[in-house]
């Protein structure tokens, strides 16, 4: 009877074990999916992780007239606003083609002509922005 009680205790050793590791793995598991996660950009869009396309739009007021008419002179206000934008193209361009853009009554096929009205030497010339190319 004492070795049947033996054996009998190996056997539950043996399983606390094997629960135990399946635990520590699981965990082990657990942890790391969390590290990853947390070098993840979430939401990350053409404008970056803090702002979106309709934001940045907001700050581009001083470009509404030249906007909406290839014949209104380009203000130096617009133009700073577009050189920041325009170091990050996708940005711009989905900024041009926002909700926001559109609602202000901005012609897409103007807007997309002032980085280059602004005289930008390093203006994303060719960048395709949806059905339009920047000159």
């Amino acid at each position: 009877m004492p070795s049947e009680v033996g054996v009998f205790v190996t056997l539950i050793e043996r399983k606390i074990m094997e629960a135990y590791t399946k635990v520590v793995c699981i965990l082990g598991l657990l942890i790391f999916v969390s590290i990853s996660d947390i070098h993840r950009v979430e939401g990350a869009g053409e404008c970056g992780r803090s702002t979106t396309p309709d934001n940045e739009a907001i700050k581009l007021i001083p470009c509404v007239s030249a906007a909406k008419d290839e014949n209104v002179k380009v203000t130096k206000n617009c133009c700073a606003q577009i050189e920041k934008l325009g170091k990050n193209p996708s940005c711009l361009c989905a900024v041009m083609l926002s909700n926001t853009a559109k609602m202000s009554g901005a012609d897409p096929k103007v807007a997309i002509t002032i980085p280059k009205r602004c005289n930008l030497a390093n203006r994303p010339v060719g960048y395709k922005c949806g059905p339009y190319t920047l000159p």
